[in-house]
């Protein structure tokens, strides 16, 4: 955490200077007051005849240090803030360029729901523990050990008694830490999955609704938020006792010190004054144990808040970068090399010895059955995973060695789950391209076939999305989505079973558009219909992970017996365009 905090340390030694200044304020009021009591008001000095000019004068002194002393804490709670806010700042950015920098299988490993929390309520955490700790600490230590301090200076027996209760204070709070502190931990594992829970049943709520499920949901949330307010119910439990139980110890020493101060005041060891300062001085102690038992309790949940965020912050992404830039002779070829490749955390290879090469300008269509291998092939080439086994070589040079932005920029990819903001459409459209003039933007929808539904909405291309497209079809959303990979003018286009939602006359012109506007750039379908692949230059059939032809359609028709089936399927649904 220092690297954070030494960044604003100047706004952190300023507001310890400005707390220093707080505190000895308010140590150096009690004995101001007793003397004004003894010799203002009493006289005790002098033959029991008050002395008003004493008291104003000291009384302007106690005025004048309580606007210093105020004018400190405001200048402390500034400092404080300046600091805390900073440090929250730069953690909570650094994490999500971390989170950013994931693989797949790391963001599924921590969860969106944690990774939401962690970046949300954990760096808040973290920021009110370095505010309490730079504010908190400094008050609690100097009003705690200073008013054991002029205590013992006014009167040893005051300061004895005081010494004695202090064993049993720390007792009481060490024993309730010691059983709060794990709790911390768990509150905020049970608020990730609440957030989880959140973030699962708002994405799905049509589903939910559709299969009556709401009930089930509610319960389901309801469970988790339990679990979450009976560990929260703990930890208030715990220090519901240790308040009042330090407040009896703390009330008892004034008992005790009215008792020995009213016996040394008969006796002319003590005077009134002193006692009042005695009294004060045990109430700021009191409240410095009291700010005490506080900042342990912030600095313990602080810190269990900053082990969940340092776990992100300290989780090294698993794809390395390479130094290579992208700049190459070759434009959009691609190869795969004795390629294997299993999801990390499974020994079962998804893919198994793959070898293929395609030639730049090229269309090469994949199919295949459901789970047979069509999407993890393709997600290797961008190197969103890397393969198990062998090499994937993208313009002649393993994907490995490349700057993973250099690799990505020479590939464009729309997938079969179209992913919209909110936002309006034309910035959809240029998100991979935001250089993009709106000409360039309203051809790449033109060749998607997006340009007439566009057109026809009220606000055109400046049209809003709502969150996650809900006010588009499905349809359209992947319209839009192809019309984005499109824009971004990319050497290598891979649709992921990107057209599924486009009725065969859509998709055809889309694919005659695509041709003749970007006839030198290489594209990989992948696709279910036989009528989204026939006209491929290259079709490829993946059987249990393997690759059991690679030819033409006439081609397959003739030697492959899986590629028949699929077309012999697909005939009472396709006939007319597949005959």
């Amino acid at each position: 955490m220092w690297k954070y905090i030494r960044k604003y340390l100047l706004f952190a030694i300023l507001a310890a200077m400005c707390m220093i200044g707080e505190v000895l304020m308010d140590l150096i009021q009690p004995g101001i007051m007793s003397r004004i009591v003894d010799d203002g008001v009493l006289g005790l000095n002098h033959g029991g005849v008050s002395d008003m000019h004493l008291i104003w004068t000291q009384g302007l002194v106690m005025i004048g240090l309580v606007l210093l002393g105020g004018m400190c804490g405001s200048m402390n709670n500034v400092f404080v803030h300046m600091t805390g806010q900073n440090v929250g700042n730069e953690i909570r950015k650094d994490s999500f360029r971390r989170i950013m920098s994931f693989s797949f299988p790391q963001i599924d490993r921590f969860g969106a729901g944690s990774l939401i929390t962690r970046v949300t309520n954990d760096v808040t955490q973290v920021q009110n523990f370095v505010s309490q700790f730079v504010r908190g600490m400094i008050r609690t230590t100097m009003l705690t050990f200073g008013s054991m301090f002029f205590m013992f200076r006014l009167n040893h027996d005051f300061g004895l008694i005081v010494l004695c209760a202090c064993p049993l204070i720390v007792g009481v709070m060490s024993f309730c830490l010691h059983k709060g502190n794990p709790l911390f931990g768990k509150l905020q594992a049970q608020l990730d999955a609440i957030n989880a829970i959140m973030q699962e049943d708002v994405s799905g709520i049509r589903m939910i609704k559709a299969c009556v499920r709401e009930m089930y949901e509610k319960l389901r949330f309801g469970k988790a938020n339990d679990a979450l307010i009976k560990t929260q119910l703990k930890v208030l439990v715990i220090f519901a006792f240790m308040n009042p139980v330090i407040n009896a110890l703390m009330y008892i020493v004034v008992a005790l010190i009215l008792l020995i101060g009213s016996v040394e005041v008969s006796s002319g060891l003590a005077s009134p004054g002193t006692i009042m300062a005695a009294i004060t001085y045990t109430t700021q102690l009191l409240n410095g144990i009291l700010m005490l038992v506080m900042l342990f309790q912030n600095i313990s949940r602080g810190l269990a808040s900053w082990k969940r965020v340092k776990e992100v912050l300290n989780t090294e992404p698993e794809l390395k970068d390479g130094a290579f830039d992208g700049n190459t002779k070759i434009k959009g070829e691609i190869e795969l090399r004795d390629v294997s490749f299993a999801y990390p955390g499974t020994t079962k290879p998804v893919l198994e010895h793959i070898n293929l090469r395609i030639h730049s300008g090229e269309t090469v269509a994949v199919m295949g059955a459901t789970g047979c291998g069509k999407s993890s092939l393709i997600h290797l080439i961008p190197r969103f995973y890397d393969a198990t086994s062998g090499e994937v070589l993208v313009d002649g040079v393993n994907v490995k060695e490349y700057c993973q932005q250099a690799l990505r920029e020479k590939i464009s990819i729309a997938l079969q789950k179209s992913e919209l903001f909110s936002v309006s459409i034309q910035e959809n459209i240029a998100w991979g391209n935001p250089q993009a003039e709106a000409a360039e933007l309203e051809n790449a929808a033109k060749i998607a076939q997006a340009d007439a539904f566009i057109s026809g909405k009220s606000d055109g291309y400046r049209t809003m999305v709502a969150e996650r497209g809900t006010s588009l079809s499905g349809g359209q959303k992947q319209r839009l989505s192809i019309a984005r990979a499109i824009a971004k003018g990319a050497e290598i286009l891979i649709f992921d079973d990107a057209t599924s939602a486009l009725d065969l006359k859509t998709e055809a012109d889309l694919y005659a558009a695509l041709e003749d506007a970007y006839p030198d750039m290489t594209k990989i379908i992948v696709a279910q219909r036989i009528a989204s692949v026939r006209r491929a230059d290259r079709i490829v059939v993946l059987e249990n992970g393997r690759i059991a032809a690679v030819g033409s359609h006439d081609e397959l028709m003739n030697t492959c017996a899986a590629y028949r089936d699929i077309y012999d399927s697909q005939m009472g649904e396709d006939g007319e365009n597949n005959g």
